[in-house]
């Protein structure tokens, strides 16, 4: 079942995940989409590696993402994709990346993203620009999904 669980910072995404993702058949694949841009995100990175020790086997693209799909498989995270492709100046690539990537989704996957347009307008442009396109990746995203949860405070809510 391709699900995709959403939610707000520290309300259980991965972990959940991590849950869904159990029930699949062997191997079990983790796409991981986050580099260690300082000690904070090495720190998190390791935390994460931790909990999934041989359970999953990790692959590691920041940018292709689409090109990297597998059966069986956790996407974590979408945001901090979205975040590479800004930072190495790929916003162009975005459309046609995402595309690609609900193309390709397999029947089994469990996709990690946040949920950013519920609070306040963010005062920066590059900022709104972000959130305009984590906004359009999750909505799409969402409706080529079969599952859809909201995580709030550690608590799966069903949504679709």
């Amino acid at each position: 079942m391709r699900t995709l669980v959403t939610g707000g910072v520290k309300s259980g995404k991965s972990r959940h995940a991590l849950r869904l993702a159990s029930d699949f058949a062997e191997p079990r694949r983790f796409l991981a989409t986050a580099l260690a841009f300082d000690d904070e995100m090495r720190d998190k990175i390791a935390r994460h590696r931790a909990e999934r020790e041989g359970r999953f086997e990790t692959i590691e693209e920041p940018l292709e993402i689409h090109e990297k799909l597998g059966e069986n498989m956790i996407l974590d995270c979408i945001p901090l994709w979205l975040n590479n492709l800004l930072y190495y100046g790929r916003e162009g690539d975005f459309e046609p990346m995402l595309g690609s990537l609900i193309e390709r989704l397999p029947r089994d996957i469990v996709l990690v993203t946040n949920e950013v347009g519920m609070g306040f307008v963010p005062v920066d442009p590059l900022a709104r620009r972000y959130g305009v396109l984590l906004g359009t990746a999750n909505a799409r995203l969402a409706a080529a999904c079969d599952r859809l949860i909201l995580m709030v405070a550690g608590v799966p809510l069903r949504v679709k």
